[in-house]
């Protein structure tokens, strides 16, 4: 289904802007005990848990990292046609949102809502297809 597609795009754009910046963001933490700035306009990452011991920060990022290698792989799934692809896409999100509080990310709320809403739309419209109808599949 298109809307699954669009979905699992609009994940791995997602999932690039804010899941690999967190590998060097934690490095720059751990070498120089401060967050890097985005374009000398804000630090990367920061909000209720900048306060937070490095380590302790840093783990949180590599959790947040696996969740949207996670979410990148439920919307591979979508785009095959699985099932499960959009549910897990949907089941991570709210996941995903205690991230987006902590760190402070303004951005992934777009995503989330557009991506939450394509996944729910595209499940719904495959369970009103009939028994007999494009066996297993998403296509459309």
């Amino acid at each position: 289904m298109q809307k699954a597609r669009v979905a699992a795009v609009l994940t791995w754009i997602y999932s690039a802007a804010f899941g690999i910046p967190a590998i060097p963001v934690s490095i720059h933490l751990l070498q120089n005990g401060y967050l890097p700035m985005f374009m000398d306009l804000f630090p990367m990452y920061a909000g209720p848990w900048d306060g937070l011991r490095s380590w302790a920060f840093v783990s949180l990022l590599m959790v947040f990292l696996v969740v949207i290698l996670l979410a990148a792989w439920a919307a591979w799934l979508a785009w095959k046609g699985r099932r499960s692809g959009l549910i897990l896409g949907l089941a991570l999100l709210p996941v995903e949102a205690v991230f987006w509080l902590g760190f402070d990310l303004p951005f992934p709320w777009l995503f989330g809502v557009a991506r939450g809403l394509l996944y729910a739309l595209a499940l719904m419209s495959l369970r009103q297809r009939p028994e007999g109808g494009m066996a297993g599949g998403l296509s459309g």
